[in-house]
């Protein structure tokens, strides 16, 4: 009995971590983004404090409402194929093996093992090794619309608690270099965690990650410097 051989592989989180990263990182850029140029059109604290606030609750709702029609696509997309496999499972089996072992092939497997194979594959559960090694789709890649869809309202609202509570807790004429350092920082932190997390360079995923949300901030800043009422 051959010996098993038990590893982690980063590709198994890609399911949830795709949403987590993205829901955090908007979170925390486009409300502290909304903050900033609010604080620059306006230096009422109320005024900014609402805004982030409203900023929060409608990124959240949008964004698990984006990522549960999203991924329903997918979902929707992937029964679908499976369905018609497994009718062309019942109707012409001899051909569906034939299909699967010129797969085999072209991975390099010669013709007769091939063969082989995809007898030995269709004689188990067909319909599985259809759809593992024809259709691309494994179970660690399966599309879970409703677990995207929480993922990323939490994660947005979770990265959109920063800047809310910076703002709460700094003066007025504080705000806006507050909100924007404390917000450059956890997009490091977070960028270089989100890139460790999938397996890559950390100073690579903190930068590029930082670079975008710098410029965001001072687009924002920049139209409410331009037709705000702060003089």
């Amino acid at each position: 009995m051959p010996r098993v051989h038990k590893e982690a592989h980063l590709i198994a989180r890609i399911g949830w971590l795709r949403a987590a990263v993205l829901g955090a990182n908007d979170g925390l850029l486009s409300t502290a983004s909304l903050i900033v140029g609010v604080a620059s059109a306006s230096g009422d604290k109320g005024a900014v404090m609402v805004a982030g606030l409203a900023g929060l609750m409608a990124g959240a709702m949008s964004m698990a409402a984006g990522e549960y029609v999203s991924v329903s696509s997918q979902a929707d997309t992937e029964a679908a194929d499976v369905a018609r496999e497994a009718a062309e499972l019942k109707t012409d089996p001899a051909g569906e093996q034939d299909e699967l072992a010129a797969i085999y092939v072209g991975r390099g497997l010669p013709p007769a093992l091939a063969l082989t194979v995809a007898k030995t594959m269709m004689a188990g559960d067909a319909l599985a090794a259809h759809k593992r090694d024809e259709l691309g789709i494994i179970a660690i890649m399966e599309a879970r619309p409703v677990q995207a869809a929480l993922v990323s309202a939490a994660t947005f609202a979770s990265g959109a608690a920063l800047p809310l509570a910076v703002t709460a807790v700094l003066p007025e004429n504080s705000l806006l270099v507050g909100v924007s350092l404390a917000t450059l920082l956890a997009l490091v932190v977070l960028g270089g965690l989100g890139a460790q997390i999938g397996g890559a360079s950390l100073w690579k995923g903190a930068a590029r990650v930082t670079l975008w949300g710098a410029g965001a901030m001072l687009a924002t800043a920049a139209v409410g410097w331009l037709f705000g009422t702060v003089a």
